[in-house]
């Protein structure tokens, strides 16, 4: 390569954040249910200095940042898992569906293990940071909040990116109490969040076989796996 120029337009990684900022979603209010502001990629400019590297020169491209993938895909798949510990004197919520038992999950928001490994799920296939980072639990604006609100903003990135689920399975692990009952109500509600046709949407549940903390009805687990198709 000859030494006597080098131009890189930009260095661009698409749907960077930074975890430590406490302001990524200030103006996002739990209790309304306003959309968050479009997630915002950041522009990482390579340079050098002129004394240790005198010929070569970067030029950064600061045109407004897109919110689609870098590479775009037919099809992205994406896995979520989450876990809670069931305790008494806890809603137990699934799905967004307030299901009757003597034990709920402890969480800061309202513990949907459900909607949150959903939402993970949808994150991971845009390749965007998990649950955790976009909605931290160290932050008090979260406290209590409804995991639809969660669930929401994830669908809006998604459309966002020029993506739509193109089919969505979910499984549910906890001991007790039985969801049989309650498992078309659940599909259907969450079909309702994601703006789907419930045939898309599946939803399994399996006991842990008494083993462990989900065995003893120590706590919930969900796992959850959606394709996403492009537009």
């Amino acid at each position: 390569m000859a030494a006597s120029s080098l131009a890189a337009s930009s260095i661009l990684l698409p749907f960077t954040t930074n975890p430590k900022s406490p302001n990524l979603f200030a103006s996002f209010p739990c209790k309304n249910n306003t959309l968050l502001p479009s997630l915002r990629l950041r522009h990482i400019s390579a340079s050098a200095s002129a004394a240790s590297i005198p010929t070569p020169s970067v030029q950064v491209d600061n045109s407004p940042p897109s919110a689609a993938p870098s590479k775009v895909l037919p099809f992205r798949v994406g896995h979520g898992f989450d876990l809670h510990r069931l305790e008494p004197g806890y809603p137990l919520i699934i799905g967004g569906i307030n299901i009757p038992h003597e034990r709920g999950c402890e969480a800061h928001s309202d513990g949907d293990v459900l909607l949150h490994c959903v939402v993970d799920a949808i994150l991971g296939a845009l390749g965007l940071p998990d649950i955790g980072q976009i909605f931290p639990d160290s932050d008090p604006k979260w406290k209590g909040c409804d995991s639809s609100v969660f669930i929401k903003e994830s669908v809006r990135l998604m459309h966002e990116a020029g993506y739509e689920i193109g089919n969505l399975d979910a499984t549910l692990i906890l001991q007790r109490p039985k969801l049989s009952p309650h498992k078309d109500t659940i599909k259907a509600n969450l079909s309702a969040l994601l703006g789907v046709d419930s045939s898309v949407v599946n939803i399994k549940a399996k006991t842990h076989e008494k083993v462990d903390s989900l065995g003893e009805n120590r706590s919930i687990a969900a796992h959850t796996v959606v394709l996403l198709m492009k537009k």
